[in-house]
């Protein structure tokens, strides 16, 4: 996928779903049906701010089949780079916005016997759709969803009128914690377990299940990190001999698409490895931030994912 394949769509619906999140519905701007979807897919919103483009990736919440609308649903986060803000701030009905089409790399298995869901604050927003897809093909799942407190819980009453006894709520606020360890260790063979939530979370509950003896196969994640902010530095580009700068509060793809370079990417999050890209000089230190290389990968200093990574340093050299 390059950026050059957007669709335009328009807010049908703006509800404040938490303290710190918002719920969009979105419709295409000429009321066409949408593309349909499986669960665990996103779509990469393109935000066009005052002096830049924002792309950010977020997760498809409704029923798959429903081609009326999309639904997602946004955290506001303290020192954003700005595209939480922008949905936040900016974004009421009647705003006009641009979408990819949907992506799924976090789909459920199709083979999987039970279907273990492990939810962190936002991480709920990719088994929303999910759920709606298992439930409608009578698939065996349970969901467990830790939320700081219930003000900061997205769609607990909806979940839980909804599937009944298959959702199970954890207050952080009153010393409840996902008891994961027991969750895991009385499945039956062939149960699959996904998490989606911060990144320490997410490390916890993968690290829990290779202890309890889950095979890699049944342990599925998902996680798009942010480009953090960093210094300006300047990326070489080997082929075509140009250079450019990317700024403190850019990624190099963000940078190389406001400079028409219509890279590949896929998932902007540092998960998918489309963006992957060969270093052939830097000036610097790479700053990894994906979670797709290997160490041994980063270590070499020969491979960056330009959607996330960025160095400390002066210049990078890239074969492009």
């Amino acid at each position: 996928m390059t950026a050059s394949y957007l669709r335009r769509v328009k807010v049908a619906e703006v509800e404040r779903v938490a303290s710190r999140i918002k719920r969009f519905r979105l419709v295409d701007v000429e009321n066409k049906p949408l593309s349909e979807f499986s669960g665990g897919s996103h779509v990469t919103v393109c935000m066009r701010a005052q002096d830049r483009v924002i792309r950010n990736p977020y997760s498809l919440m409704g029923c798959p089949s429903d081609t009326s609308s999309y639904q997602i649903s946004v955290l506001k986060v303290d020192n954003s780079r700005g595209g939480s803000q922008f949905m936040h701030d900016n974004v009421v009905v009647g705003t006009e916005l641009e979408i990819s089409e949907p992506l799924n790399l976090f789909p459920p298995a199709k083979l999987a016997r039970k279907h273990i869901l492990v939810a962190g604050g936002i991480g709920i927003t990719p088994f929303m759709s999910m759920m709606s897809e298992l439930d409608a093909l009578g698939s065996d799942f349970e969901l467990h969803y830790g939320v700081r407190s219930a003000a900061e819980g997205a769609f607990c009453k909806l979940l839980e009128a909804r599937y009944g006894s298959r959702i199970r709520l954890y207050l952080q606020d009153q010393d409840q914690m996902v008891p994961l360890e027991r969750i895991l260790s009385n499945q039956r063979l062939g149960a699959h377990m996904y998490v989606c939530g911060p990144k320490p979370m997410i490390d916890w509950a993968l690290r829990t299940a290779t202890l309890a003896g889950w095979p890699d196969e049944s342990i599925h994640s998902e996680q798009f990190n942010a480009p953090p902010i960093g210094k300006p530095f300047v990326v070489k580009l080997a082929r075509s001999r140009r250079e450019i700068t990317v700024g403190g509060h850019q990624s190099i793809l963000e940078a190389l698409e406001q400079n028409g370079i219509d890279a590949p990417f896929l998932c902007r999050g540092g998960a998918c490895g489309q963006c992957e890209t060969e270093v052939s000089g830097c000036d610097g230190f790479i700053e990894h931030n994906d979670h797709y290389l290997s160490e041994a990968e980063k270590a070499s200093g020969r491979k960056i994912m330009i959607c996330v990574s960025r160095i400390s340093g002066d210049a990078v050299t890239l074969d492009l």
